[in-house]
């Protein structure tokens, strides 16, 4: 995997499934996963669900931090199954929609392990720039934000619900 900037919808959702792939193949212990919804996530496909599941092994961390996940739970029913069956590796917090979000990326997925580290960012939405690094520095600045934002989140997102 390479270093590399994107301008485009499918660059991103295709960099997101290969980084994940390869946190799995290096053997990243945590992966920390920002967006407002995770709408244009291919939460779903069977790519991204073969590299989670490959990935998540004992002592891995994914955290997840959202505004909301009621688009999650309507758009990606596969990845609504896998997080309850992966439950035990996942925590998943919201952050209230009224806090300043001003130098947040539009979507972020961060890599931590050992010597190995990545992170795609993607700035803009709308023209869907970004880029993928595997920068140490890339990756700790980012991480400084996510641990900033989660620590004004709540739990959210249960892996299962209670019907009466």
């Amino acid at each position: 995997m390479q270093a590399q900037a994107f301008a485009s919808r499918a660059d991103f959702q295709g960099l997101l499934v290969e980084a994940l792939s390869w946190a799995a193949e290096a053997g990243l212990r945590e992966l920390h996963a920002w967006d407002a919804s995770f709408v244009d996530w291919p939460l779903s496909d069977a790519r991204v669900l073969e590299a989670l599941t490959a990935w998540a092994g004992p002592g891995r961390q994914l955290h997840l931090l959202a505004l909301q996940y009621d688009d999650v739970v309507r758009r990606h029913p596969r990845f609504v199954r896998w997080r309850r069956d992966f439950a035990h590796c996942i925590t998943a917090r919201a952050v209230e929609p009224e806090l300043r979000l001003e130098a947040a990326p539009e979507s972020l997925l961060l890599g931590l392990g050992g010597d190995m580290s990545l992170s795609l960012k993607l700035f803009d939405r709308h023209l869907w720039r970004g880029e993928l690094s595997l920068d140490a520095a890339h990756r700790q600045r980012g991480l400084e934000w996510f641990d900033a934002l989660a620590q004004r989140s709540s739990d959210s997102f249960a892996p299962t619900t209670l019907g009466l």
